[in-house]
Parts: structure tokens; C-alpha cells; sequence
């Protein structure tokens, strides 16, 4: 019994709980609709901005296919075929983690205002009040915003360079998405505690189970080519109320005593 309280204390809190808890938040509900219509306006500029800026850079490589009318001429050709799509992909995801890291810095204000009213909803009395709104307050979230997508740019460029180690590249690269996912969403929970960069990714390493679970789905959505701004956009309330549910419940545990059980 004693195990069996101290693993629920624990228990990771499926999506689609999360799902259900906003569904019934009339008040979150409306916030999120707001946030997602601002969320993918940013984050479908940007990606436009970028994608058009990488391109340019490459025009003149990728604009006209080697001749193949010899057999090196073909094999040329082969290879240009599979550095071309190389380059989308990998350019494609590069352009959306940037425009999303833009459009994540503009609205955190706004997500942090959320994930705040989510962990308010969940923690109850044990709800710890912030300080008073004021604009000290709004600039100091848009430097934490700010820091994390400086982080994120780091992460990209690391991601980069490992996805030229064939297979074992592309599974670091996809890692390092992963983790750097969890880490945006958690970002909002924690800054409300003025945690530095380095407290959240202790927290990430001491909590990785639960923070690779919460990364996982939009590592992948980021995969899917042009849909990944509309789906990412319209998730990340979701996905902020989520990670905020399930590192509420981890902090609760470990801040509150574990109550007896009968018998014991």
C-alpha cells in the first residue's frame, strides 16, 4: 500500500486527461482559442521569412538538375535527388523550430498566464499566488522566453551537425527536439518560480521519463511537413496546460508529506 501511494503521487498524467481538464475550464477554453489564432499568425510569418531567406542562399545549387546523359551524369543526378530532399527536410524543421521559437517568445506572457491558471485550478489551497502583474514582471517572462529560445537555436545547431553520423545522427537530433519540446512547455510552470536554465534542465534530467513523454508529440509533429505550423499551433495550449498538470503533481509530491495509509 505504501508503494502503491507513493507511485500514484508520481503517476504521469496522460494527454488525454489533460484534454478533459481544459475541455471543462470555460475560462482556459476561451484563453487558449485566443493564444492559438496569435500563436500561428507568428509562427507562419516567420516560417515564410525563413524558408524564403534559406532558399535564396541556394537557389542557384538546387534551381536546374545535372544532365544525365552519361552514366556519371546520372549518378550525379541520383545524388543531387537525395541531397535535395536532405535539404528540405532538414531545412524545413530548421525554419519551424525558428518560427516557432519566435512566435513561443512573443506569446509567453500569454502561455504563462495560462499554465498558471491551470496549476491554480489543480493545486487548490496548496496554490502559491505570484506577485502582482506588472511590466517588470511581463519583461522579465519575455527574457525568460528569450533565454529559452537562445537555448533552442543551440539545440538546432547542435541537431545539425549530429544528423550527418548516419542513423545513429537522426536519433540524437530527434533527442535533442525531444527534450528541447518538454523544456519549452515546462518553461511556463517553472519561471513562475524564477527557476534559472539550469534548475529546469536538473529538473528535465531528474524527471526524464515524464519530460520525454511530454516532448514526444510535438518532436513529431514538427516532422510533418507544412501541417506542423497549423497542428504545433493549435497543441500548444494543450501541450502547455498538460506539462503544467504533470510538473504540478511531481511538485505537490515532493512538497507535501505522503498521508499514512490505514493500518500502517
Amino acid at each position: 500500500m505504501h508503494q502503491s501511494s507513493t507511485d500514484s503521487r508520481h503517476r504521469y498524467i496522460p494527454l488525454t486527461q489533460s484534454i478533459a481538464f481544459l475541455l471543462r475550464k470555460k475560462r482556459l477554453l476561451g484563453w487558449s482559442l485566443l493564444l492559438f489564432v496569435v500563436t500561428i499568425f507568428f509562427t507562419w510569418l516567420t516560417y515564410q521569412l525563413c524558408v524564403t531567406f534559406i532558399d535564396g542562399l541556394t537557389a542557384g545549387f538546387f534551381s536546374s538538375a545535372p544532365e544525365t546523359v552519361t552514366l556519371l551524369g546520372w549518378l550525379q543526378h541520383k545524388g543531387w535527388l537525395v541531397l535535395k530532399w536532405l535539404y528540405l527536410f532538414t531545412t524545413r524543421i530548421v525554419a519551424f523550430y525558428l518560427a516557432f521559437l519566435l512566435a513561443y517568445t512573443v506569446t509567453t506572457p500569454g502561455y504563462v498566464f495560462l499554465s498558471a491558471s491551470a496549476e491554480k485550478l489543480q493545486a487548490g489551497d496548496l496554490y502559491e499566488e505570484d506577485a502582482p502583474l506588472t511590466v517588470g514582471g511581463v519583461l522579465l517572462d519575455l527574457y525568460e522566453g528569450l533565454k529559452i529560445a537562445a537555448f533552442g537555436v543551440v539545440v538546432t545547431v547542435a541537431a545539425l551537425l549530429v544528423n550527418f553520423i548516419p542513423l545513429l545522427g537522426q536519433i540524437l537530433a530527434f533527442l535533442l527536439y525531444t527534450y528541447f519540446s518538454a523544456l519549452m512547455f515546462l518553461d511556463y510552470p517553472a519561471s513562475r518560480r524564477r527557476w534559472s536554465l539550469g534548475t529546469k534542465l536538473a529538473w528535465l534530467k531528474r524527471h526524464s521519463g515524464h519530460s520525454f513523454r511530454l516532448g514526444l508529440l510535438p518532436a513529431l509533429v514538427s516532422m510533418i511537413p507544412v501541417l506542423n505550423i497549423f497542428i504545433i499551433a493549435l497543441l500548444f495550449p494543450v501541450l502547455t496546460v498538460h506539462a503544467t498538470l504533470n510538473f504540478t503533481r511531481l511538485e505537490l509530491a515532493k512538497s507535501t508529506p505522503e498521508k499514512p495509509q490505514n493500518g500502517h
